[in-house]
Order: structure tokens, then C-alpha cells, then sequence
């Protein structure tokens, strides 16, 4: 059985989100702060968890934090009633694996929950390499030029997709499918914050880009302008 943790303090929401998962089969357990949240994730025994920002006693951001600082990799999803680009980048960056802002359908939810339990549960071990730009995806780290870059997560999986794809012009709408799964991407600027995130990491700091812009197409990983 696929165990959660859901993390809310409204307790209506709560309600009726515990019963409609409970009648999906998944197990639920139910914290109603960010330190009893803490408490249960900390046992290490849930397969995901759907967490709210706006918490007492701990914010969200401040575990999802805490969680990834300690080396925890159960994928969480984000609940927030903050629906701009910069709090959801945020959330994000600190290591939450998607994002869905209230009100939301639960159709929705299940969806974008299944989503983060396949990333959760594939296997990888492949090692790819762009001229000296290299990813390996069982570990979670790049390099380019030997010097080792910090991605968040999200950043890791939008460049994992390019470097997959490398030479390839690849579509807004086809990054977010692959990133967010289902074609259940952002309506938002995310991605391209994202973009503009991995630029900066992968590029600014060397002589040739890698990363570049096709107007009206989309983005490519390329090791040299075609």
C-alpha cells in the first residue's frame, strides 16, 4: 500500500482530502503543523508527501528544507495558496518535486500525485555528457569543465530532459510534459525562471554556452550556435 503524509492545517481541506484519498486506497497519516509534520517524516515511512506552505509552527518551506538538508528524497508535493512565479520557485528550489495552488481539482492532485511517485520509484544510472558538461542522473549531479554545479531539483530535471534531447530543439510544451508529467505543466513563467536559472549555472561562468534560445521554438542544448 502507498503510504502519504499530508501536512495541512485547514481542517476542512484536510477532511476532505484524507477521505478522498483514503477512498483511492492510498494510507494517509494527517499532521496539522510543521513540527508534527516534521515528526512523522522524519520516520522515514511514507512514499510521498503532499505539504502546505502556510503552516504553524514550521512553514513548509522551512521542512521541505530541513527534509532535503538531511538527505531525505521522498518526493513532496506542494499545496500553496501563493500562486506567484517567485514562491513557487522557491518551493521548488528548496526541493519539492511539483507544485498545485489552491483552489485545485482533486483529479488534479491525483494526477500530479502519481506523477511524483513514478520519478520516486524509477531507477536511473545514466552518466550524459555534453562536450565538457556532464550529468549523472542516479546521484543528481552535473559538471562542466571538471567544476561540480548545484541544481535544484527542478533545474536538474529540465536539463536532464535538454541534455537527453541534446542538438534538439525541444518546445515549452514538450519540456513541461516530460518535466511535470501528463502534460500538466505551469501556466506561469516557471520555466522559463528555470531556463534562465540553468543559463546562469551552466554558462555564465564559461567561455562557450551550451544553453540556448530558439524564438518562437523553444530551447537547445547544443555545444555550438546551429
Amino acid at each position: 500500500m502507498t503510504r502519504l503524509l499530508l501536512v495541512e492545517d485547514e481542517e476542512r481541506l484536510a477532511r476532505s482530502l484524507v477521505i478522498g484519498l483514503r477512498d483511492e486506497d492510498y494510507v494517509v497519516d494527517h499532521a496539522r503543523d510543521g513540527e508534527e509534520g516534521m515528526w512523522y517524516a522524519e520516520a522515514g515511512h511514507h512514499d510521498a508527501i503532499l505539504l502546505d506552505l502556510r503552516l504553524p509552527k514550521m512553514d513548509g518551506l522551512e521542512l521541505c528544507k530541513h527534509l532535503r538538508s538531511n538527505g531525505s528524497l521522498i518526493p513532496i508535493l506542494m499545496l500553496t495558496a501563493c500562486d506567484t512565479t517567485q514562491d513557487i520557485i522557491t518551493g521548488l528550489d528548496l526541493g519539492a518535486d511539483d507544485y498545485l495552488t489552491k483552489p485545485f481539482e482533486f483529479t488534479e492532485l491525483l494526477a500530479r500525485l502519481r506523477a511524483i511517485l513514478r520519478r520516486g520509484t524509477t531507477s536511473r544510472s545514466a552518466r550524459l555528457c555534453l562536450a565538457n558538461l556532464e550529468l549523472e542522473a542516479k546521484t543528481r549531479r552535473v559538471w562542466r569543465d571538471g567544476k561540480e554545479i548545484t541544481l535544484s531539483n527542478m533545474e536538474f530535471r529540465v536539463l536532464e530532459h535538454l541534455m537527453q534531447h541534446a542538438g534538439t530543439v525541444q518546445s515549452k510544451n514538450r519540456i513541461c510534459a516530460a518535466v511535470w508529467d501528463d502534460d500538466l505543466g505551469p501556466e506561469s513563467n516557471v520555466l522559463e525562471v528555470l531556463i534562465s536559472h540553468l543559463r546562469r549555472k551552466i554558462d555564465r561562468d564559461f567561455d562557450a554556452p551550451l544553453l540556448h534560445t530558439r524564438r518562437g521554438a523553444g530551447y537547445l542544448l547544443a555545444s555550438m550556435e546551429s
